[in-house]
C-alpha cells in the first residue's frame, strides 16, 4: 500500500494508460482524482471523476478552484495523460485537430499542472509526471504537431522543475513507446503498418506493456526520488 494517505491525480482517466493508472494507484492504496472530457465507468470509493474539456483553460481553472480545491486540500502526485492525436501529413492536417493537439496535449498540461501546484504547496514531498511519447524523439512522418507538442510537455516539465524545486515538487517526463489503446487502434491501416515498423527498428522491438509504464511511474513518484527532476526516460531505448 505504497500510496496509502496519498492523493493523486490522473487526466485521461476514463479508458487506455489513463485507466491502468487509476487501477495501479488505487490498488496500492491511493485517493485518485481522474479527469477527462467524458464519463467514468470506474466505481472505487477511493475514485472521484470530474468530466472537463482539458482543451479549455477556462474550464479547468473553474474546476480546480470550484470543485477539485473544495473536495481535496492537497495534491500529493499528478499524471498528466491526457492527450489527442491526428496522424496525417502536414499539408493536409486539418486546422482544427492542429489546435485541438496544442489545446489539449501541451495548454491542457500547462494549466492542470499550474492550478494543481497550488493545492501542493507546503506539502513535503510532490509530484508532477507528464506522459510523452516516443513521437518527440523519432519524429515520424505524419506527426507534426502532435510530436511538437510532446516535445513541448518535456520541456514545459524541465522549466517547471526550476521554478518548483524550492517547494518540494519534482517535474519528470515518461515518454512511452506505442501501447495497445483505443487511439492506437484509431489510426488507420497504413498508419499503424507504420507503427510496427518503427517498433521494430527500437532497440528493444516490441511493444510497450502497462507494467513497463507504471514502473517508471513508480520511480518517479516514490519519496525516494526527491533528488530526480527535469528528467525524461524513454522506453524501448529510444535516445
Amino acid at each position: 500500500m505504497k500510496y496509502q494517505d496519498k492523493f493523486i491525480l490522473v487526466t485521461g482517466a476514463s479508458r487506455g494508460v489513463g485507466l491502468e493508472i487509476i487501477n495501479h494507484f488505487i490498488e496500492n492504496g491511493g485517493t485518485v482524482i481522474g479527469i477527462s472530457r467524458g464519463s467514468s465507468n470506474f466505481v472505487n470509493q477511493n475514485y472521484f471523476h470530474f468530466s472537463l474539456d482539458l482543451g479549455d483553460p477556462e474550464a479547468i481553472t473553474n474546476c480546480f478552484k470550484k470543485k477539485i480545491s473544495k473536495q481535496f486540500k492537497r495534491i500529493d502526485i499528478v499524471i498528466n495523460n491526457a492527450a489527442v492525436m491526428t496522424s496525417q501529413y502536414s499539408m493536409i492536417m486539418p486546422i482544427k485537430n492542429a489546435i485541438d493537439m496544442v489545446n489539449v496535449n501541451l495548454l491542457g498540461v500547462f494549466f492542470v499542472s499550474r492550478e494543481a501546484t497550488k493545492l501542493m504547496r507546503g506539502k513535503e514531498q510532490c509530484r508532477i509526471i507528464n506522459i510523452g511519447s516516443m513521437a518527440s524523439s523519432l519524429e515520424p512522418i505524419g506527426d507534426s504537431i502532435y510530436a511538437a507538442t510532446k516535445a513541448g510537455i518535456i520541456s514545459l516539465a524541465n522549466v517547471m522543475a526550476k521554478e518548483l524545486s524550492s517547494l518540494n515538487i519534482t517535474c519528470n517526463t515518461l515518454a512511452i513507446s506505442a501501447i495497445e489503446t483505443d487511439m492506437l487502434n484509431s489510426h488507420s491501416t497504413n498508419a499503424q503498418i507504420k507503427i510496427k515498423e518503427i517498433i521494430n527498428n527500437l532497440p528493444i522491438p516490441r511493444m510497450a506493456s502497462s507494467d513497463d509504464i507504471l514502473n517508471v511511474i513508480d520511480f518517479f513518484a516514490s519519496d525516494r526520488s526527491s533528488y530526480i527532476t527535469a528528467q525524461t526516460i524513454f522506453l524501448g531505448g529510444i535516445n
